[in-house]
């Protein structure tokens, strides 16, 4: 794939990270961001799909991209959400491109939960490390407990969707390093 396809599959998962989270706020529910977790879909199939590093340089911008476009997330979870969201695309990309596991969705499965946990490991050290530099009572890493709790929705929909739709992907020749 040329560096001008991979730019442009980025551009669109980095687009597609601005746009799904808004139209899951039209669901009739408080936090839907925090509880569906939409923007990581698309920062996960981009590490998938385009590797370590249009993943982390995905998973970095689009969060950052959505608040200066939406709003959303707000300045205060931003730097949090930068360093998580990046972490997701480069540790998906990362897993599955050296994970020698034959059978192809145990290697998207656990190159999934492997970045999701990677993401929330992130987010509880940043959240830990403006706490203790800051001085702030409200932050800390049981704050990274209590979103993950709350996005269980969110983690179970990635669960259920991720992995065809990187083996769908994947087997069909669509994207860079496809299976054919």
């Amino acid at each position: 794939m040329t560096k001008t396809k991979q730019l442009v599959y980025s551009a669109v998962f980095l687009i597609l990270g601005v746009i799904i989270p808004q139209a899951f706020h039209f669901i009739p529910i408080g936090n839907t961001g925090s509880i569906l977790l939409p923007m990581h879909i698309s920062v996960l199939l981009c590490g998938f799909f385009m590797g370590p590093w249009w993943g982390i340089i995905v998973g970095g911008l689009t969060p950052a991209l959505s608040s200066l476009l939406t709003g959303m997330p707000p300045m205060q979870r931003l730097p949090f959400m930068v360093l998580e969201l990046a972490v997701y695309g480069f540790v998906a990309g990362l897993c599955y491109r050296n994970l020698r596991i034959k059978k192809p969705l145990i290697r998207i499965y656990l190159s999934l939960v492997t970045s999701m946990i990677a993401g929330r490991a992130v987010y509880a050290l940043s959240l830990f490390v403006a706490t203790k530099l800051l001085h702030l009572q409200m932050l800390g890493p049981i704050a990274a407990v209590n979103a993950t709790i709350q996005g269980i929705p969110g983690i179970l929909i990635q669960l259920v969707l991720i992995p065809p739709i990187v083996y769908q992907g994947r087997k069909s020749g669509l994207f860079y390093g496809s299976e054919r």
